[in-house]
């Protein structure tokens, strides 16, 4: 427990792979955080925007169910908020069972429906004559189990801490490099300073009346020799037609390739929403990096903007 009155907000409940995540990404947080759960993501970063936590930890991908929808649309609207830090934690888990139970007699197992979907080959192989049910969340799975309600559950690892139930099986897993990202976001500030192996997430709403205008906004980055590592698309509430365009990146908006690419963005874009610029969970520097194509780095835009300058003002020699 914390004694500093600093918390945490994550998408609950305890025992998820949320919870590991936050404990993961505590670190980031000055003090000696405590970390709170919130039923939804909208209530996660609902208590970020209003004060009752100094930051939110939520799942933003995940390589076998691909992109959470509510972190996603819950990012694009209300109150800004920026990551600082991310995670990415491998897709392994713990099935629960109540105490002396062996797999023999487990009829019925319980799980969030996208944990069941990672595990399906593994239940076919041991559990199955088991029914499978969909629960709210893999931690609620657990607590059915010790209602009594289900005879084991798929959980994650950190389960086994919170719950008196017997493990059946650990580092469960159909896809043996399965993972899952996680963020950790809070109100603007000041942000983690540059380290050369970072991500910037935004946010941009294209001109649906302009043609090729996403391959106009991809062009910005690709000119300046930025790796795009992830792009989604979600529809805008009530706007038929129309869509947000969800954009990870290497860099860092501190990096002046960076900047002016965002700026480049902002003009052609209807609107253009920052979400963070932090270090990438793999700290190894990305590929590209010493590979860009002559003309980008820092040096390069200081002394072109100094050009410009002395052009303007007839100072050229």
């Amino acid at each position: 427990m914390s004694s500093s009155g600093v918390k945490i907000a994550y998408f609950g409940p305890r025992g998820t792979f949320t919870e590991q995540a936050a404990l993961a990404l505590a670190g980031a947080v000055p003090g000696e955080p405590e970390l709170v759960p919130a039923a939804t993501v909208p209530l996660t970063l609902a208590a970020v925007r209003g004060g009752a936590a100094v930051a939110g930890c939520v799942p933003v991908e995940n390589s076998v169910e691909g992109a959470v929808t509510a972190t996603m649309d819950a990012l694009a609207v209300d109150e800004p908020l920026v990551a600082i830090a991310e995670a990415v934690l491998p897709v392994r888990f713990t099935v629960l069972v109540r105490p002396g139970l062996a797999a023999a007699d487990v009829r019925t197992v319980a799980s969030h429906p996208h944990a069941i979907a990672q595990v399906q080959g593994w239940l076919a192989t041991h559990l199955p004559a088991a029914e499978q049910v969909a629960a709210t969340s893999t931690a609620g799975a657990a607590v059915a189990v010790v209602a009594g309600t289900f005879d084991a559950a798929v959980t994650a690892p950190v389960a086994a801490a919170h719950f008196p139930l017997d493990v059946l099986a650990e580092g469960v897993a159909d896809v043996d490099d399965a993972a899952t990202r996680f963020l950790l976001l809070t109100r603007p500030g000041r942000l983690p300073a540059p380290t050369g192996a970072d991500r910037t997430s935004i946010v941009v709403v294209a001109a649906a009346e302009r043609t090729g205008v996403l391959a106009e906004m991809l062009t910005e980055l690709a000119l300046r020799g930025i790796n795009l590592t992830r792009i989604e698309s979600r529809p805008q509430k009530g706007r038929l037609g129309e869509y947000r365009f969800y954009l990870d990146f290497d860099g860092h908006i501190g990096e002046e390739r960076v900047g002016d690419a965002l700026a480049a963005l902002h003009r052609r874009g209807q609107q253009l929403r920052f979400l963070g610029s932090y270090p990438k969970a793999e700290r190894a520097l990305p590929a590209a990096v010493g590979a860009d194509p002559a003309g980008n780095t820092d040096a390069d835009y200081t002394a072109a903007n100094a050009w410009l300058t002395n052009a303007r003002l007839g100072t050229l020699a």
